[in-house]
């Protein structure tokens, strides 16, 4: 994909200890990426009590083309993803981890699969090309048990449902609804697009371990709220008219 007009949010929550990395990783990468085309930059402080808030103003407030917004509390990674979307302005939205999870240098990668008949990119370590170093096993098992609930409710011919790495059109962000303010809202938005009719392809890559900080995902919570959603799918599924349910195309 050439002729960008991204806008790529990163939500940071409690995140001080790795601003630095993140701004040497982010130079290199939209360095690369303003070659082709615009680029905003969206970083969304959602409530941090670390000092966050205070080093993304002193380190990014100069940059061209970048937005900075503050929560004044803590209100959860959708929350955080919706203000982002709410201001970003590009036509292409990128989302980010703040954290190394996924490197910044592979967001042209990333780009190249939304192709014209492609709406939304998601990345894909579950994919059989992509893959998982030094990621705590108990996390990739949740993980994965997660995204294979969803591949037998949703779509099979996707194979990971849980990564913020993701590239879509303004218009999936426009037409689809969200309600989670937790970590769920990651999958919430990936399978509305797809019950939606919305076209996906994945991205696949390497999940790896975060390069600084600390995890914030808590752990039984963001199970629970997946159990509670998945019932919701379930009863949707029941509740449509035969041949509602069947599933869009995806790549």
């Amino acid at each position: 994909m050439t002729g960008y007009d991204l806008s790529i949010i990163i939500p940071c929550y409690n995140e001080a200890e790795g601003i630095t990395a993140m701004r040497d990783r982010l130079a290199q990468a939209l360095a690369l990426l303003r070659e082709r085309g615009r680029v905003q930059l969206v970083l969304v402080n959602d409530g941090s009590r670390d000092g966050t808030g205070e080093l993304l103003e002193q380190t990014f407030r100069d940059w061209p083309d970048t937005m900075i917004v503050h929560h004044a509390t803590n209100r959860g990674l959708g929350a955080a993803l919706r203000t982002g979307f709410a201001h970003a302005d590009g036509e292409i939205i990128v989302t980010c981890d703040s954290d190394g999870t996924y490197p910044f240098s592979e967001i042209p990668a990333l780009l190249d699969r939304l192709t014209p008949d492609v709406d939304l990119v998601t990345a894909s370590p579950y994919h059989r090309g992509g893959g998982v170093e030094n990621v705590p096993a108990y996390r990739v098992f949740i993980s994965k048990s997660a995204s294979l609930c969803y591949r037998i409710l949703v779509n099979p011919r996707i194979h990971t449902y849980t990564a913020l790495f993701r590239a879509c059109r303004r218009e999936v962000i426009e037409r689809i609804t969200t309600h989670a303010d937790g970590f769920l809202m990651v999958t919430e938005w990936l399978v509305e697009a797809i019950l939606n009719g919305y076209r996906v392809a994945e991205y696949p890559t390497t999940l790896r371990v975060r390069q600084y900080g600390q995890s914030k995902a808590r752990v039984w919570q963001i199970t629970k709220t997946h159990l509670r959603y998945m019932t919701g799918i379930v009863r949707r599924r029941l509740l449509a008219q035969p041949g509602a349910s069947a599933l869009p195309r995806s790549r």
